[in-house]
């Protein structure tokens, strides 16, 4: 589908759209008001501890009364409004398109890949429950236009550090430290019951958090017995005093693009040493994301939020991905409130994007657009000659509410099924295909024997999932990746450096993480096996090989857990890193 900035073709047709939508709009919100008045979060009942008792029902009385008048006398004007606009929907092109230039320089991991003959690619996805905010207070998260600014803010901040790694010399340390600042000197001191926290000061973001956001974070101190930190680039090789001596867990080793990882010393503190993919519990966005798909941004502000906080750093963003009104045409019984809450930025240039609305939603569920987004991109790269590498991502968020495994098995269907449409119809001869990734909110885990039906389904079989063993078994080292929503602003878990030291621990992990679900809706308490308790993991960041170019070979470099929208969202985004190796070439 062809890319442009705007969903319409017509500039009348965009202007008569943006008319009916600002008709509509003030009722809308009026409305949104009126219901966020009477839930609360457990951050602002907490807030009113100290105030009167009587300030709280009289605001909502009044509000109340204030947002349900003003919702009356502009009621005639929005249904005007709506008649103008829904009609319009029938010929919008499902998504909105930015494309500009960043202006926020990215640490280049590909520029030697002649030599290497290796590329190397970041992704990550978020789930960021972008409701409008009477909706999101339900999950028990509001204020959603300063959560979208402080998110966006988050996510520049953490993919534009340089690539650190810090390791601790002691034999006493817990390994790897995961920097909680983008500026890290070279020498610093932390303590063994703090992982990964350091008190630094954070760099400035395109978009400042909120004062109280700022008290709550970084309330980490430094222990008298600490012992020495060295701070390493990725890129360079690591000082060691004893030169014969294998390098310490997590550490790089050899040059360019063909560097290899140890399992890094994190998997230690979590009881999962040995394991086969380099893991990291990290309070910030891993280095240099590619490409970057976050779900549930519903609300069109937020929406248009995220893109200005991104938008110095990816030049290509998709958002407002959907379709409203009626779908398919014609046919009220299907009505869209909501878009997909899908959103993708991408530092690729793209090349092709597709959407695909699921025919198969139930319940409240219907009533958005949830379903599949495909693009194309191009990989540009210097010396590249006549060679066109491209790759594929694809983004879905599945159907919701627990028990509906038919439903989310049939959307999985549809997914293989379109994939594979859309990369038949847009290859080009003479292109190679260096990656193809899925991810997204998948609303079923790998561990739970309510989702055994989406666990063998044969997606998993064409994409390689590096969290998982087996259908229904997660490897040791997977952690649930759905935080329990009454407690998210519980100290344990409020900050990144808090809930980064909660996932590390199995037994808070068990107080924290939403657990795995038996059918019929009652929660499991103790893994089958004996193995390590995991939680309900329904963020997903699955690879393929079978459909890249021939020879090439893909491996996983680096898997994260992100900690650093604590607060913010209640889900745990989740970030891979895959290196790709190229076939020589012929002389």
């Amino acid at each position: 589908m062809a890319l442009r900035a705007s969903p319409f073709s017509s500039v009348c047709v965009s202007g008569l759209h943006a008319v009916g939508w600002a008709l509509v709009f003030p009722c809308f919100w009026f409305l949104d008001r009126l219901m966020a008045g009477c839930q609360s979060t457990t951050r602002e009942r907490a807030a009113r501890r100290d105030q009167e008792c009587y300030l709280h029902p009289l605001r909502v009385l009044f509000g109340t009364l204030l947002f349900l008048t003003l919702f009356l006398l502009w009621a005639p004007l929005a249904l005007l409004g709506f008649l103008v606009w829904a009609p319009l929907q029938a010929v919008r092109r499902p998504f909105r398109y930015h494309q500009g230039a960043p202006t926020l320089p990215v640490d280049e991991r590909n520029s030697d890949w002649l030599r290497t003959g290796r590329l190397s690619f970041g992704f990550a996805t978020a789930n960021l429950c972008l409701l409008p905010d009477s909706l999101a207070r339900f999950n028990n998260l509001g204020d959603t236009q300063r959560r979208a600014a402080a998110i966006g803010g988050s996510i520049v901040q953490g993919v534009t550090r340089p690539h650190i790694r810090i390791f601790v010399d002691s034999p006493s340390s817990v390994g790897t430290l995961s920097p909680s600042s983008s500026l890290l000197a070279p020498v610093a001191t932390a303590t063994a019951s703090s992982y990964g926290a350091m008190e630094t000061q954070a760099p400035p973001t395109t978009d400042t958090p909120s004062q109280e956001e700022g008290e709550e974070a970084q309330e980490n101190a430094t222990s008298p017995h600490s012992s020495s930190v060295t701070a390493a680039l990725c890129d360079e090789p690591v000082a060691n005093s004893n030169q014969n001596s294998s390098p310490p867990d997590g550490v790089v080793v050899g040059g360019g693009g063909g560097k290899r990882r140890h399992p890094p010393r994190a998997l230690g503190a979590l009881g999962r040493s040995g394991a086969d993919v380099p893991v990291e519990v990290s309070a910030m966005f891993p280095p240099g994301v590619d490409l970057l798909c976050l779900e549930e941004v519903f609300d069109k502000r937020a929406g248009a939020r995220l893109r200005d906080s991104l938008a110095p750093l990816y030049g290509h963003v998709l958002y407002d991905v959907g379709v409203y009104a009626c779908h398919p045409p014609c046919c009220c019984s299907s009505f869209k409130f909501f878009n997909s809450g899908l959103f993708l930025a991408s530092r690729l240039p793209l090349l092709d994007a597709q959407y695909h609305c699921f025919p198969n939603a139930r319940g409240e569920d219907a009533l958005a657009a949830k379903g599949l987004l495909c693009v194309k991109v191009l990989i540009n790269l210097q010396d590249q000659g006549n060679q066109r590498m491209v790759g594929y991502f694809n983004c879905t968020h599945l159907h919701a509410p627990e028990g509906d495994g038919d439903v989310r098995v049939e959307q999985l269907d549809l997914v293989s099924q379109w994939i594979g449409e859309f990369q038949e119809a847009h290859a080009e001869e003479g292109e190679m295909v260096v990656f193809d990734v899925l991810c997204g909110d998948f609303n079923f885990d790998n561990c739970s024997p309510d989702d055994v039906q989406e666990q063998n389904h044969s997606l998993f079989d064409e994409y390689c999932d590096p969290c998982r063993a087996a259908a229904g078994r997660e490897k040791p080292w997977v952690i649930g990746t759905l935080l329990e929503q009454p407690t998210l602003y519980d100290e344990e878990v409020r900050t990144p450096e808090s809930l980064q030291r909660t996932l590390e621990q199995e037994e808070l992990r068990r107080q924290y993480l939403s657990p795995p679900v038996a059918r019929g809706g009652a929660p499991v308490s103790c893994p089958e096996g004996g193995g390590p308790w995991t939680g309900r993991r329904l963020d997903y960041v699955l690879y393929r090989e079978s459909t890249t170019a021939k020879n090439t070979h893909t491996e996983v470099e680096e898997f994260t857990y992100v900690t650093q929208l604590a607060g913010l969202t209640d889900h745990i985004p989740v970030g891979l890193r895959l290196t790709v190796t190229l076939p020589p070439k012929e002389s």
